[in-house]
This record gives structure tokens, sequence and C-alpha cells, in this order.
């Protein structure tokens, strides 16, 4: 996560050279023969809607289509009731900065999506008392959640970071895979109660070894459940961050004597790996084999999608200061890394950013995937955007009106949501500055920033509509993971946000539009109950909609895996859904109806 170098000499160069060009072409046209004088036409000023009385903001121009709405704090009514540890004393240790995220999920099967909360910890020598531990909040309805932690077996002590949950072992419930600096966790979910399986099941933590020849557990960060063999069992995709140590930290400083944090270009990379899942519920590290291993990641976030329309999982992956990389699957079970060639590794003058959290969707439901990056401040968000039929990218931030908001933000998770439900993907934007003391040495750039909200205008451009929706996009904080679900059941998608070193935040969606939806929850035949790689696709009233059923994605947290469809003001009272399952098998479910959630079973459709 570097900081921008300063762009003083780079402004002047360019002054100098525009300057040295005007000189020329003044000297040219004073040497050259006498021309008529050109004659410019007027501009008719009846073509153009002008109010006299105010002045132009390119910025309310945009936002006067978005529809009004707004999204209420309700984490104290909520019972959610956490604060992350990041164990900051004044050490200034990097892993203080990054964590942590949040997953959802239906742990007791009751059809209500509830709330995992992933813990960080003191570090030894300030270590007092109980350690924290991770969360889990049980969902009551009506926007109500208890602590269960005790009770499910879900209170983990560690460094956490992430969090991804899906149905490994093909049971019925989701299990639990958190990420962590140090030894991850797997938790199986047998009824409501968890237990560790880890060591067990074969998902050994790697090692990496410091220069003084000791041993340290590599640092995790995102995680993703997929089948990417399409065997019908579950596979894990585990980001690896830096060779990260106590004995190897590195003293950097902002004002030439304070330690500030460091970046991570200090540290050697860590790969990441790929775990193929067995029918026996144990795992084997296939990363090598696979085509996964590199020497150059610094992963933060992973995405599963599909570049290529084959039907078989492609990951999209950010790194930190680091080219990204897209891991395109190949018929033989092996994945070719082809981000350079599809222009999603580097921005649009060759550099590097430092990627933070990944989301990937279909924008602009033309069958064109964008892949979404948040960067480090000074580098606005990537808007990777599919142009033909090919796996290649075009970076439409600028054109889609989202760099210039978000340049100076620090930005931790991207989420691709459909907040008014009228069928466009909107973008949730995570903020927050990894040093507190950023302002002393760039006055523009604060340590808490608040959160964005960017409407989609259907058009691929999007409007920022933050202060207009709610006090709660006005608030400064420290975000880092983010995940969008129906937590209250009224249809539309509320935020669960997570702050590094603070409380979590429970956003509630107040929106009164009136827009019709539908919710898919399939089931599939298999091991792969909650059919992980399905495609979901909604036809009514004219939308033809289409969504994937996948893990990951934010940063170090997980969305409800249901894909939700908004279906805007039709009038239609039914949907036909047609659901292509991993097996690649297709299935129609005609006549469903519309503002519910559904769940279809493979084999039960025509």
């Amino acid at each position: 996560m570097p900081r921008s170098p300063s762009r003083k000499s780079t402004l002047a160069t360019l002054a100098i050279a525009a300057g040295g060009s005007f000189a020329t072409f003044a000297l040219l046209a004073g040497c050259g023969e006498d021309k008529p004088a050109e004659v410019v036409k007027p501009i008719d000023a009846g073509k153009y809607a002008i109010d006299k009385n105010k002045p132009f903001d390119p910025r309310d121009a945009e936002g006067k289509a978005a529809p009004t709405l707004a999204f209420a704090d309700a984490t104290a009514e909520s019972g959610i009731a956490f604060t992350h540890v990041n164990g900051a004393r004044g050490m200034k240790y990097l892993p203080e900065t990054m964590g942590a995220g949040v997953a959802l999920l239906d742990y007791d099967g009751d059809g209500k999506q509830d709330v995992f909360l992933v813990q960080g910890a003191e570090w030894p020598d300030h270590a007092n008392g109980p350690a924290p531990t991770c969360k889990l909040y049980r969902n009551l309805g009506g926007m109500k959640f208890e602590d269960v932690t005790a009770a499910s077996g879900a209170g983990l002590a560690l460094i956490g970071m992430g969090a991804t949950a899906a149905d490994y072992d093909g049971d019925g419930d989701p299990d639990l895979f958190v990420t962590a600096l140090g030894p991850n966790h797997l938790l199986r979910n047998d009824g409501g109660k968890f237990t560790d399986v880890t060591e067990a099941s074969g998902l050994k933590t790697p090692t990496w070894t410091d220069k003084e020849g000791r041993n340290h557990p590599v640092w995790s960060t995102s995680a993703a459940w997929l089948d990417y063999d399409c065997d019908g069992v579950l596979d894990l995709f585990i980001c690896g961050y830096v060779h990260w140590s106590v004995e190897n930290d590195v003293f950097d400083t902002l004002n030439g004597s304070a330690k500030a944090y460091t970046i991570p270009t200090k540290y050697e990379a860590d790969s990441c790996r790929l775990w193929r899942g067995k029918a026996d519920g144990t795992f084997e590290d296939v990363t090598t084999a696979a085509g996964i291993a590199r020497t150059d990641s610094k992963a933060l976030g992973v995405a599963v999608c599909e570049v290529n329309g084959d039907g078989r999982p492609d990951l999209a992956v950010s790194n930190d200061t680091q080219p990204n990389y897209l891991f395109v699957s190949q018929p033989d079970g092996r994945f070719l890394e082809l981000a350079n060639e599809a222009g999603i590794a580097f921005d649009e003058i060759g550099r590097a950013r430092a990627g933070m959290g990944i989301d990937a969707v279909d924008v602009c439901n033309d069958g064109k995937l964008c892949v979404s990056i948040g960067n480090f401040s000074r580098e606005p968000i990537s808007m990777y955007t599919q142009t033909g039929d090919k796996i290649f990218f075009i970076d439409r931030a600028g054109a889609a009106r989202v760099a210039t908001p978000t340049n100076l933000s620090l930005t931790f998770a991207v989420v691709f949501c459909d907040y008014d439900l009228d069928g466009c993907h909107d973008i949730l934007v995570c903020n927050g500055h990894i040093e507190p003391e950023i302002q002393t040495v760039q006055k523009d750039v604060t340590y808490e920033q608040p959160t964005q909200l960017f409407w989609n205008r259907g058009d691929g451009t999007f409007a920022d509509v933050s202060t207009k929706s709610g006090d709660v996009f006005k608030a400064k904080v420290v975000a880092r993971g983010a995940a969008a679900g129906d937590l209250d059941s009224d249809g539309d998608l509320d935020f669960v946000i997570t702050q590094n070193g603070r409380a979590a935040m429970v956003l509630r969606n107040d929106q009164a539009l009136k827009n019709k939806w539908l919710r898919i929850r399939p089931r599939g035949a298999g091991r792969n109950g909650q059919a992980l790689g399905a495609t979901v696709t909604v036809t009514a009233g004219g939308k033809k909609l289409r969504r994937d059923v996948r893990t990951g994605s934010s940063y170090l947290s997980q969305c409800d895996v249901a894909p939700t469809f908004g279906l805007g003001t039709t009038d239609a009272a039914t949907a036909d859904v047609e659901v292509r399952w991993p097996s690649g098998k297709v299935e129609r479910f005609a006549g469903l109806a519309v503002d519910r959630e559904h769940v279809v079973t493979e084999g039960r459709g025509s």
C-alpha cells in the first residue's frame, strides 16, 4: 500500500512541454501567409436547459435521476455489539492495519441470515485477561440478533483476517473457514454446533523461514469456496499476503523520526493457495499442480467469476503493490494466469496499484463482466470492464464517473449490490486509511473516511449518492470488510461493515420505492448443496437478469450467496427462472411469485 509520490516534477515537466509546444505553434503561425479570420458561429443556447440562478454542478446533475432513499444506523437496536481488536499499542506493526472481515450465513437453517464477525488480538506483550474472540450473532428476525458465540462453538481466538462460509461436507448446513496471521481454521457445522476440524481435514497452514532460520506461519487474507474441477466437491482458494513477523518488522516513517505503518514492498511476497476437496472431507494442496503458485502474490481479495462462458469458475485476485491476477480455468483442471494479457494486471499507465477488496459482476446486464478493485488513496477504484467477446478489459472508472469521487479515499471493500431493486448493480465502497497520522503529511487525506454509495444509472455510469442516502454515509469511519444481505427479511439488501479497531456497523435499508424483487436460493442435488457455481437467469416484465451463485468478493468478507434480483416497477406478478447448475444441466422454473424468496431444487424443474 504505497504512499503516492509527489507529482510536482511531473507537472513541471508537462507545463514546460505544453509551453514549448505553444511557442512553436505561435512562431509557425506568424511565419505563414495571411489568412482570413475564422468565422465563429454562436452557440444555440436554446439547446441547453440552464438555471441562471444556480451554478452548474456536475455532481448534482448526476444525482438528479437517482431515487431518494436512506439507510439507517441500526447497530444499537440490532443487538450486534462487536468491537474489533487490532492490538495497536504504538509499535506500528503492519497486521494492525488490515483486519477484519464479516460473513453472512444461515448457520441454523431457519431461513434468516446470521452474522459472523472475525476478531483480531492483542500482541502477547500486551495481553491482559481473556483473549477476544470471533463472534456469531443469530438472526431473530426484524433486525434483532443474539450473541450465540459460546453456544455455537464459533468463538475462535486468533489474529483473524477473513471468513468464508459454505457447506463443504454436504450435510445441509454451512461451515466456516477463517483466515489469520498464523494458523487458519476450518469450523465444521453440525446442526448449529461448530467443531474445529482443521487438523483432521489436512488444511495445515504452511510456514515460511526467515533469514535467521526461524519458521513462521503464513499470513492469509481473503478466501473463497468453489468447485474448480467441477467434481461436485467444494475446493478452497486462499489469498496469501507477505512474509511478516515481529522479528523481521521494518521501521518506516512519515516525518523522519516517528515510526509509521510501512508498506508491503518492504516484505517478501507469499503465494495464494488452492486446496482440492476430496470425497472423504479432507483436502490436498494443489497450488503448484493447478498453476496457482506464484512468487509475486501480495493478495488481499478474490472474486469467483466466469470470463469465457465455459461453465468453469475463474478467479480474479487483487494484489497489494503487485500486478493483479486473473486465473482462467482450463479443461485439464489447471489455471492460466492471464491478467496482463486481459488488461487487469496494471492501471492505464502500466503501474501496479495497491489493491485491497474486489468484486466482479455484469454491471450493465449486457453479458460483459466488470471487475472492480478498491485501491490506496490517490488511486481511484478500478472498473475493469470486459470488451467484446474476448477476455480483454479496459478500466472505465473515469468514464463510469467513479474515479474522481474515490481518488483520495483508501478503499478496502467494494461490493456490487442492487440496493434500490431496479435491476442494476450499484456499488458500496468502504474506506479508511491505515495511518492515523496521515493528515500531518497529506492535508487532504484523512484517517477516518466516509463510506460511499454509487447508484447505477443503467448506462454504464454511476452517480455518487452517498450524502443523499442517510447520515450513515456522512459519518467518517475506518472501514474494512463489508457484507450485503437481507437481514430483516423485507426484500432489500442491508449492510454489515467492520471497522479496524472499532465497532462493527449495521446499516438498515429503509427504501420505500415499491420496486419488485425476487431472491433465488438454489439447492444442488449432490454434495454441492448450495450449488456454488450455478448461474441463475430471471425473466420478468421485459427484464432478463443473470446472477451467479458464489462466495468470496468484498474484502475479507462474504455476502449472502443467494442472488437477489431487483425487478423495478414491473407489473408482473410472476417471473420465469432458469438455472444452469454446476453440472451443466439447465432447468426452468416457471411462474414464480415475485416479492418472495424461492428455494429451487435441482431435478425438480422442467
